[in-house]
């Protein structure tokens, strides 16, 4: 079964939201631009013909890229609405917690027994008596 990343890992949609957003941003700082300069120039009585009918056709494409930014929006605000109506596979359980049991059967490593005195004893080898001997001075 093939598997798809999630939403917030995927490129293409992080890429779809950057550029909508930056389409905003350069529509609105060339209509705001382009508008702000005609204002200026057609109350100073200093404007053009190219001030006037040029800046007209700038003003517009600014807000034609505004719209297609807010568009772009949109679609990747639509793909994050239908990205949730995809169903996920369901969570598998290894094996169900039992929470009323004290003991842990897991952790538990089994233990050797402990020697006692009489084990060490005669497990001890001889020891040779020269070699007691020096020891002991």
């Amino acid at each position: 079964m093939p598997t798809r990343p999630r939403l917030i890992r995927s490129i293409p949609f992080w890429g779809l939201v950057v550029v909508s957003l930056a389409t905003i941003a350069g529509g609105w700082y060339i209509t705001t631009d382009k508008l702000g300069s005609m204002t200026t120039t057609l109350t100073d009585g200093t404007a053009t013909g190219v001030d006037v009918y040029v800046g007209q056709s700038i003003a517009q494409l600014g807000s034609i890229l505004i719209g297609a930014g807010v568009i772009g929006v949109l679609l990747a605000l639509g793909v994050a609405a239908v990205s949730t109506l995809r169903p996920h596979p369901p969570v598998e359980v290894v094996e169900p917690i039992d929470w009323t049991s004290e003991t842990e059967t897991a952790a538990e490593q089994p233990q050797a027994p402990k020697a006692t005195d009489a084990d060490a004893a005669e497990s001890a080898e001889p020891v040779d008596a020269e070699v007691e001997a020096s020891i002991a001075r």
